[in-house]
């Protein structure tokens, strides 16, 4: 089945979590749109131009690595012109803002329509508080809690909606035996209550059942890898709605769509309004995200 148009039902923006302008091509003519494409370190080692000069043993300096990522950029760019397509900082914990400040400017300027990704670290911060201010988009990435939400919030005051994403990754706290979905409902609800200008990106969708419930709760972007936007495509492509829920479950939606095997994430009232370093940001999944991003990176590399 394709699709010519976004269902009119649709309220989330649906990107496409990927490195490959394939897949890119692939959703296009499968169902019919895209609103972005989110990229990273990892992805682009999967790429398949990538992958095949790893599997004939060849090794890449840094700036032919990032020429590469920049051409895997461009050509995403072409399909999806004027479209945000988030490009990744390379960063480890040692990382300083203006090390990332100066790889953000210029991977900027590989297509218009970039937002720069940053971990969501004290340096990441930093350097999401430069760059705003000087007028460049970013998104905030490995999110896995409310106070993280709410410094990013605090880091880009100012700043205009549209400029600014937050990515709470889901998959990978369900893999720790917590409902991922729910870290992304607490930010919004945060948000909401703040009249926020920061967009919720939610991030490490692993099953179809995530997509809809993320869709049912208006989530303001959804960033889906192509085989979980595949099965979507599938089955027609629908957007739950209130209306679909039985109404005996309405009193816990969360537990219609996933049950009660995994653990709750209670919601925070937080205020916003304070200077970003008075925030807890540290999280173990985001030590952990950004090894798993530099490791990718650094096994490219000469």
């Amino acid at each position: 089945m394709v699709y010519s148009a976004r269902p009119e039902n649709l309220k989330s923006g649906i990107f496409l979590d990927s490195g490959d302008p394939l897949e890119t091509k692939l959703v296009l003519d499968e169902l019919g749109f895209l609103d972005g494409q989110t990229t990273n370190p990892s992805l682009v080692a999967k790429n398949p131009d990538i992958a095949a000069k790893i599997e004939r043993g060849e090794k890449l300096t840094t700036e032919k690595l990032l020429s590469e990522y920049k051409k895997i950029v461009q050509k995403i760019a072409e399909m999806i012109p004027d479209r945000s397509v988030s490009i990744e900082v390379y960063a480890d914990e040692s990382t300083e803002a203006q090390v990332m400040i100066e790889q953000g400017k210029e991977m900027y300027t590989w297509i218009n329509s970039a937002h720069i990704k940053l971990p969501t670290t004290a340096e990441g911060l930093k350097a999401a508080r430069v760059l705003t201010q000087e007028g460049y988009r970013v998104n905030m990435t490995l999110v896995f809690k409310q106070e993280q939400a709410a410094s990013v919030h605090a880091a880009t005051s100012g700043v205009q909606r549209g400029h600014v994403f937050v990515s709470p990754f889901l998959g990978r706290l369900d893999d720790q035996g917590i409902r991922g979905v729910d870290v992304v409902s607490n930010i919004m609800q945060m948000y909401k209550s703040q009249n926020s200008h920061v967009e919720t990106l939610a991030a490490s969708i692993r099953s179809l059942d995530h997509l809809l419930f993320l869709m049912y709760l208006h989530t303001d972007i959804i960033t889906v890898p192509y085989k979980v936007l595949k099965k979507w495509i599938r089955i027609g492509a629908p957007v739950p709605e209130r209306s679909d829920i039985d109404p005996a479950s309405r009193h816990n939606d969360i537990s219609y769509f996933f049950g009660d095997e995994l653990a709750g994430i209670p919601y925070e009232r937080i205020d916003m309004n304070q200077p970003f370093e008075n925030f807890n940001i540290h999280h173990e999944l985001t030590d952990t995200g950004l090894r798993k991003f530099s490791e990718d990176w650094n096994k490219l590399i000469i």
